[in-house]
């Protein structure tokens, strides 16, 4: 006999690990963004001009999620793939990317450093390329499972280029919504 694992039991092993693996990434995402109070509502971001594509608002809440059930998806098939040859490597690198993506809520919505967000979020275009490629050796259907995040990482970086270029006075700004009234007597 030369199989390690019957179908029934790979596919118990993908479900354990995506049970695991999809709460934790929708988890984390989610908290990246509250904890930077990112979004529409922050005053600060409120305040920036806007690029023509930039999206409706609340495109990015879903499109997020559905992303991170993805990209937990995606990991969870790499992780399942137990003795594949780059299994290992394919999930540090996607560890190390997932971490850069929590990095650019804080830098962009809670430092207001839109050219730091933009350093990230290059960084985060070249990892996510890697991470693909090295989950597609893994399982094609991981790698396949990351393109459309790739896709959005690509236009989330041209949005940050764009709210740069439009906005260079905000980049870093002590903004805080904050109004201060002042009172002339004659």
């Amino acid at each position: 006999m030369t199989v390690l694992a019957s179908r029934a039991q790979l596919r118990a092993s993908f479900i354990r690990w995506a049970l695991f693996i999809v709460p934790v990434v929708v988890l984390f995402g989610f908290l990246s963004g509250m904890v930077s109070n990112s979004g529409p509502d922050n005053p600060w971001f409120a305040s920036l001009l806007k690029p023509d594509f930039y999206p409706p608002p609340q495109t990015f809440g879903i499109v997020w999620s559905i992303l991170y059930a993805m990209i937990g998806l995606a990991a969870a098939l790499v992780a399942a793939a137990w003795g594949a040859r780059g299994r290992g490597p394919a999930l540090a690198v996607f560890v190390v990317q997932f971490l850069v993506n929590l990095a650019w809520s804080p830098v962009f919505f809670a430092l207001r450093r839109i050219s730091g967000a933009l350093y990230v979020i290059a960084a985060l275009d070249v990892l996510v390329l890697l991470t693909l490629a090295l989950f597609w050796r893994v399982r094609w259907q991981a790698g396949a499972l990351l393109v459309p995040y790739f896709l959005w990482i690509c236009f989330a970086t041209a949005l940050n280029w764009q709210l740069l270029q439009l906005n260079r006075d905000a980049d870093g700004s002590s903004y805080s919504g904050a109004v201060q009234r002042i009172e002339l007597h004659s």
